[in-house]
């Protein structure tokens, strides 16, 4: 395969294999990111800091524990800044990198594409309920 400068990064990813390859350490970063809460955690600091209880109001339906999780992986990949301040009540306001903002970027633009194609989606969902 060549190495065409309008091949996009994943286009050669794929052609190298390594997306496929269990020991990828990129599939990590890929759960992480496309996990049903990552997206939505990374839209939600696209408008800028948060603290936790913000964050959790924002994202409905996620519980305290798998939020938590959510931040410490994003964190733990370079996506989200974590900066707590020594206060009482403890005081943690989340925020994008610059990392986490092109990939929050991204992500969005795939949520963006699913809810406009939710009435499509929907009627395939439709048609495979009345078979």
């Amino acid at each position: 395969m060549s190495n065409a400068p309008d091949r996009s990064p994943l286009a050669l990813a794929m052609d190298r294999g390594a997306l496929f390859s269990e020991a990828c350490p990129s599939r990590e970063v890929l759960k992480h990111l496309t996990s049903r809460w990552g997206v939505l955690v990374l839209i939600a600091l696209m408008d800028g800091t948060h603290r936790f209880s913000a964050l959790r109001r924002r994202v409905s339906g996620v519980s305290e524990r798998m939020l938590a999780q959510t931040l410490q992986w994003l964190e733990e990949d370079g996506m989200v800044a974590r900066v707590s301040y020594p206060v009482v009540p403890p005081h943690v306001e989340y925020s994008l990198t610059p990392l986490g903002r092109e990939a929050a970027e991204r992500v969005q633009a795939l949520a963006d594409w699913i809810e406009t194609s939710m009435p499509r989606i929907g009627a395939v969902w439709a048609a495979n309920a009345a078979e």
